[in-house]
Order: structure tokens, then sequence, then C-alpha cells
């Protein structure tokens, strides 16, 4: 009798750690590579990420290595042009894009988001002495430089541009300054990163008013699958708020904290 309570209480034991042990492998978020986190980000677009010396840099850049930390993995990062970034969430070619990517309804209905890390305001991209642009509603009708399939093209689309598609930041600003289009609609942020290597520049840009267009929730997205990956994240984010690593980032590349909404 004694030895079947004991062949009982350690079958019992046996199946209360297999249970553990599916619980928390179901629990752990997956990636592309064991203990590697698989960035997507273009790389091209300073101060989020671009390349210095060869060497990527930029505010998303330290982020993606900060969260990376937090999450007891090394980041990798893989350079990919905007027309196939996000896609490549959903053939694995990354876990997660950290480029600029702004939450909208239809990007929700397709992947997911983590908590915003920064609030981007968007703005008017033009030439000194253009006088017919004075808010986004002047748009209508004249030309204006967009990337498709980004925030700033629904924007612009929405205020019924004649939208010229573009390829990257740097072809917007030379495309106006060519005169191929009258302005862009981009990140305030950008532009005055942008400026600072272009100090000669006659271009010049007017934020747009909260009246028409709201500050851009900018946040990593992934693909449907990844709850828990999305939800590690954001736990590692909800630490580098509290340690402050999120405000000096932000200071570090932007000039002031615009972390918050």
């Amino acid at each position: 009798m004694k030895k079947r309570i004991i062949l009982l209480l350690s079958t019992i034991a046996a199946l209360v750690l297999i249970l553990t042990g599916c619980s928390s492998n179901n629990d752990q978020a997956t990636t592309k590579t064991k203990g590697t986190l698989t960035i997507g980000l273009e790389g091209t677009y300073a101060p989020y990420s671009y390349r210095e010396d060869g060497k990527l840099k930029g505010f998303e850049v330290d982020l993606g290595k900060d969260i990376a930390k937090e999450m007891g993995m090394k980041a990798k990062f893989v350079p990919t042009k905007w027309d196939s970034l996000i896609a490549g969430l959903n053939s694995n070619t990354f876990d997660v894009v950290i480029n600029n990517v702004a939450m909208n309804k239809s990007r929700e209905k397709q992947y997911l988001f983590s908590t915003p890390y920064i609030y981007s305001r968007s703005a008017l991209i033009m030439k000194q002495d253009n006088t017919d642009i004075k808010n986004i509603t002047d748009i209508k009708g004249k030309k204006v430089a967009a990337g498709t399939g980004t925030d700033n093209y629904n924007k612009a689309e929405k205020y019924g541009a004649d939208i010229v598609p573009s390829a990257d930041f740097q072809t917007s600003m030379s495309m106006i300054d060519q005169g191929r289009v009258e302005a862009a609609v981009n990140s305030k942020e950008a532009f005055l990163t942008w400026k600072k290597d272009h100090k000669n520049t006659d271009l010049k840009y007017q934020v747009i008013s909260s009246k028409y267009i709201e500050a851009s929730k900018i946040a990593p997205i992934y693909n449907k699958k990844s709850t828990a990956l999305r939800d590690d994240v954001n736990k590692a984010m909800k630490k580098l708020y509290k340690d402050g690593t999120m405000k000096k980032l932000s200071i570090k590349y932007f000039g002031e904290d615009i972390t918050k909404k």
C-alpha cells in the first residue's frame, strides 16, 4: 500500500512537471533565432536609423539594442527597403520592425503593435519662397512627395495631394529642391536632423496643426502570431521608461522628450 502511494505521488509530481513545462513553453516568446531579436529597419532615415562610417546608428538602433538586452537577447538588425519591410514580418525575415512605423486602423487589422515609443509630429516641407502652402489643406491638387504605403502617403492623400512616390527621405528633399514637387509630408524630427547636414538648404518646414493631423503613435510592429513576443517587448520597454532610458535616448537624438503623448 505504501509503495502504491509513493508511486501515485511520483506520477502526480511528474505530471505537474510536464504540465508546468508545457505552460512555460507556450508562454515563452519564440524568435527567428534563439537568443536573438531580429529587427527589421531601413537604416536610411536619420535620426531614427542611419549609417555613419558604415555602422548603423540612431534612436531605433539604440532602442532595439536596449530592448533585446532587457530580454536577455542580442539584437540583430536587417536593413530592408520600405516597400518590403513590413511584409518581411509575415515571411519570417525578422521578428519585429522598429522603423518609425505609425499605428493606424488598417495596419492594426493585419499586425500587432507594442506600446508606442515616440509621438512624432508631421510637417510640411517646402522651399523657403513657397507662399502658396500655408497649411495641410493647401496641398490639394499640388504635387507632394511621399513614400508609397507610408502613413505620410495616407496623410497627403487625405488632403487631396497629387502624390509623387518617393523612395526615401533624401529623395523627397531632392525632388523639392529640383522643383519636381512643391512639398513633402514627413517627420519634423527627420527634417531637423537632415537640416544639420544641409546647412545651406533653402528648404523650410511647418508643423501640421493637431487640428488636422494628430501626432503619430510610433511603435514596434509584429505579425499576428507574435503575441508573446509583443508582450515581452512591452515589459522591456516599461522598464526602459521607468529607469529613464527612453527619455535619455529621445533627448540624445531629437533634442527633446517625445516619448510621451
